[in-house]
């Protein structure tokens, strides 16, 4: 828990943290990773808000969020939702239409992401002033928890391929919990053209291109707790496809 001090230098320091979370049939997992986001917000001082981008869950996802907009109010939960499943990178692209933080925070609305690590990736980015943080399941006391040896055996394979064909300059591509400056969100999302698993991968590249300095922290990725994953022979090959792509172009 922050001190007084330091909680009231956190709100002085003109920042502030737009949280994208796109979602897709997360009614169960929603109210959880908000209260949370919330809660370790609040107890940082770092001035935030929520984006909710919804891509016409059936689940009823909105109208969950629409709840937890009255509890936490529409100042810190803005509800942006598509009309249908147009992908990930369009997400951000809208979310961040709407966001007003100078700092965006890219994560899963599935609770495999722990909002508590977002404090670090704040204290990480301010140590070297990084264009962005990542986090990793690969390094220091980061880990995954909940999936089988085929989902680790396919992470870990993936992540060595992309290492040896692209030297990114980083020890976890795939995932997608990250912090970006906004500008520099902005300018890498305009030159992404991946879908799916790979557009996560294709930012880390792009930054190293363009030079952005990229910072990490060590995270826990637990599997998700509600709902079924998204993970399959499609994506698998998809992946592969869009890692040579990114090879024969970078």
């Amino acid at each position: 828990m922050a001190s007084r001090k330091s909680l009231q230098a956190n709100r002085a320091n003109g920042d502030k943290y737009s949280v994208l979370l796109p979602t897709y049939n997360e009614r169960e997992n929603l109210p959880l990773i908000v209260w949370l986001l919330v809660k370790y917000f609040g107890e940082s001082g770092y001035d935030y808000e929520i984006i909710v981008i919804d891509d016409g869950s059936p689940d009823g996802t909105l109208e969950v969020a629409k709840q937890l907009q009255k509890i936490y109010g529409d100042d810190k939960i803005l509800l942006r939702p598509r009309a249908t499943k147009l992908g990930l990178g369009t997400a951000y692209i809208h979310g961040m239409k709407h966001a007003t933080g100078n700092f965006i925070v890219i994560m899963d609305a599935d609770l495999s992401h722990h909002p508590k690590f977002i404090p670090q990736f704040i204290k990480k980015q301010k140590e070297g002033d990084y264009d962005l943080v990542s986090g990793t399941r690969y390094q220091g006391s980061g880990g995954v928890y909940g999936w089988d040896l085929r989902r680790k055996l396919i992470s870990r394979g993936a992540n060595f391929l992309t290492q040896v064909l692209l030297r990114p300059g980083a020890s976890d591509l795939t995932g997608s919990f990250r912090l970006y400056k906004k500008k520099v969100l902005e300018s890498l999302v305009e030159r992404c053209v991946s879908k799916g698993y790979v557009f996560q991968m294709e930012m880390i590249v792009r930054a190293r291109q363009l030079n952005y300095t990229v910072g990490e922290v060590p995270i826990s990725f637990v599997d998700r707790v509600y709902g079924e994953s998204k993970l399959g022979g499609n994506e698998i090959v998809s992946f592969v496809k869009g890692l040579l792509t990114l090879f024969a172009t970078t």
